[in-house]
């Protein structure tokens, strides 16, 4: 059992903290006997516990937002789900399978680690910790498709007045369009080239998102990228 950095290092996700029985604190997550971190930052150990201290700008969670996020960890009765805010967010389990925590359940055949879902905030407790729920129409472990993240204050413009930019992203791309408003979106098309647009067009929107005649300039760059693959 031993610690593989020094407090205060800088860490990446995927670094392995420690090898052992430990505790895993803030931004980190536990994987047959290790402890690996889940964002960049500074690494912390402690009082039996490791954990750390993120250098990135987090998402500030809201009771309904809607988020897509990725498990990593499993407790007692809960997943830990990451979701880009300043601490991971707790699924409970009666918020996943509708129905009370058994002890017999096996909770990695309802979702495993690295696994993803979309879910709803439906609480923050005291500690400003989100509850999810992956109970309701489009929640629930993600099957198909893929995320990509733009910064989350720049969701609105991605969305558009009454979603004018989404609906149209979905109908010149043809594909599934999941947006979290942590800033991740889930995206699913039935051609590579469909997706490869949607990702190309979100972006744009996310670097220019402060500039006016942006939807003019969205539904150009939407035509000369379809005019490139055909």
């Amino acid at each position: 059992m031993s610690a593989l950095f020094e407090s205060r290092d800088l860490v990446i996700p995927g670094d392995v903290l420690y090898e052992g029985r430990i505790r895993t604190g803030d931004n980190t997550y536990l994987r047959q006997g290790k402890v690996y971190a889940s964002r960049i930052g500074l690494v912390e150990y402690g009082r039996g516990m490791v954990s750390v201290i993120t250098l990135e700008a987090g998402y500030n969670p809201l009771v309904g937002d809607t988020v897509v996020g990725d498990v990593v960890d499993i407790e007692l009765g809960r997943w830990n789900v990451d979701i880009d805010a300043s601490v991971a967010a707790h699924l409970n389990v009666p918020d996943a399978i509708d129905a009370p925590f058994r002890p017999d359940i096996v909770m990695p055949d309802i979702l495993d680690i690295g696994e993803t879902v979309v879910a709803k905030v439906v609480d923050l407790d005291r500690w400003r910790t989100p509850i999810l729920s992956i109970l309701g129409r489009d929640l629930g472990k993600v099957e198909e498709g893929f995320t990509i993240r733009i910064t989350p204050s720049k969701i609105p413009r991605l969305i558009g007045k009454q979603g004018s930019m989404v609906k149209m992203i979905l109908k010149e791309t043809g594909c599934d369009i999941v947006i979290g408003q942590n800033g991740r979106i889930l995206i699913n098309g039935e051609k590579r080239e469909q997706e490869d647009i949607a990702v190309k067009v979100i972006g744009k929107i996310d670097r220019e998102a402060h500039t006016t005649g942006l939807t003019n300039r969205i539904q150009e760059y939407i035509k000369r990228l379809k005019e490139e693959f055909d």
